[in-house]
């Protein structure tokens, strides 16, 4: 027997028994699909939360406070020493930094008018706009007053200019932020939400104000761009060098934005996996139908085997026949799955565009194999059965 020969036998085969071939392809189909949508899914949300934390930028490396260590039976011991507006002023001289940010952020009050409104205060330095990436609409970022005593000014998000100067230009307006008058000087770019904080709610104050509002000692963060001349380790390397000088002792942490991106990007592509995984719990229910229908296959076609046989065909070859149907019916039911998955894809990109969803054609690909996989083991019993038959015995079937 050829493979011209075993082509054809095989799908006539599958055609042969039409209504039966569909019912099991859309066994697979369903199981793919499942797989598929969970996979594209996951895969959105991966792209979301990467190019949400990527919108800062990549060359960044934020200090905190405090260091964790492990010191034998004493179990965990925490460390917490301020960062100061000076500190961070020190870390300007270095080589390869562009931009110095302190961060300090609460919640507040701010008033303009009979108007009040509750939302998150963030006092920055002046450089933060151009550090985090951020787009000034109207008017100007804060100046670069001296740190420890800066003018009264504020710049508003875009919600927040909307919801308490809604008619009017809030250019040179004083509004009143936790008790205290400021002048408006910019309002923000329309920016959205990073992980459930609205950051076009907000007003963004000098950070000694800030610190004088919340009546800290030191700086919540301290985030430091560098240029493209260096590498987030050397950085990382002479900011702890200059810290450690300053305090005398490693009582701080630095988080890179590239590894935190790694790690993240990690756990969403495991995540990914894992539900994808589950969704392949379906793929058992297509595996059982094709199973079930190359059984019967095998009692409807004991003659045919047996005919077979006498005219020379060997075991290894029936074995191939047989596993080649199974493959067929979930490859094919593999393939209508994933387009059925493109088309909801689709769809839902047009019905619902803030969906997170994304096609990986790697993880589609995998789907069909997959697909493959499983009419191969599906098939292996019925095929192993059909090539043991004994041409005798099966002729008297006839």
């Amino acid at each position: 027997m050829t493979i011209i020969d075993t082509i054809n036998w095989v799908f006539k085969a599958v055609l042969g028994q039409r209504q039966r071939s569909l019912l099991t392809t859309l066994g697979i189909a369903i199981g793919i699909a499942a797989v598929a949508m969970l996979t594209s899914i996951g895969e959105g949300v991966r792209q979301y939360m990467m190019s949400s934390f990527s919108q800062f930028g990549t060359r960044i490396i934020a200090v905190s406070p405090g260091k964790v260590t492990t010191q034998g039976m004493a179990g965990m011991l925490r460390t917490v020493k301020p960062l100061t507006v000076e500190d961070a002023e020190s870390l300007r001289s270095l080589p390869h930094v562009e931009s110095v940010v302190s961060v300090v952020s609460g919640a507040g009050e701010v008033e303009a008018g009979d108007l009040a409104r509750d939302c998150d205060i963030l006092g920055v330095s002046h450089e933060a706009a151009k550090a985090w990436k951020f787009n000034v609409a109207q008017g100007r970022f804060l100046p670069p007053d001296d740190p420890l005593s800066p003018r009264a000014y504020a710049v508003l998000g875009y919600k927040l200019k909307n919801e308490i100067f809604p008619n009017i230009s809030a250019l040179g307006q004083m509004i009143r932020v936790g008790g205290m008058r400021y002048r408006v000087i910019g309002v923000m770019e329309r920016k959205g939400q990073f992980l459930g904080f609205d950051l076009d709610d907000v007003v963004y104050i000098p950070v000694g104000r800030a610190l004088q509002m919340f009546d800290r000692e030191g700086v919540m963060e301290i985030d430091i761009v560098f240029s493209e001349s260096t590498t987030s380790k050397e950085m990382s390397k002479r900011i702890s060098q200059r810290l450690e000088t300053r305090h005398r002792a490693e009582d701080f942490t630095l988080f890179t934005q590239e590894d935190m991106l790694a790690s993240l990007d990690s756990i969403l592509a495991l995540l990914t996996l894992a539900v994808a995984a589950l969704g392949g719990i379906s793929l058992f229910v297509g595996a059982v139908g094709i199973l079930t229908i190359m059984t019967i296959a095998l009692r409807e076609r004991k003659p045919e085997i047996g005919l077979l046989c006498a005219l020379g065909c060997t075991r290894q070859q029936t074995l191939i026949l047989f596993l080649g149907e199974a493959m067929v019916l979930a490859g094919s039911g593999g393939l209508l799955g994933i387009a059925l998955v493109i088309v909801l894809v689709l769809l839902l990109a047009l019905l619902a565009p803030s969906l997170p969803l994304a096609l990986n054609p790697f993880y589609l690909l995998m789907a069909w194999l997959l697909s493959m996989v499983i009419g191969l083991i599906a098939g292996i019993t019925p095929a192993w059965n059909a090539s043991r038959l004994d041409p005798i015995e099966a002729l008297r079937d006839e």
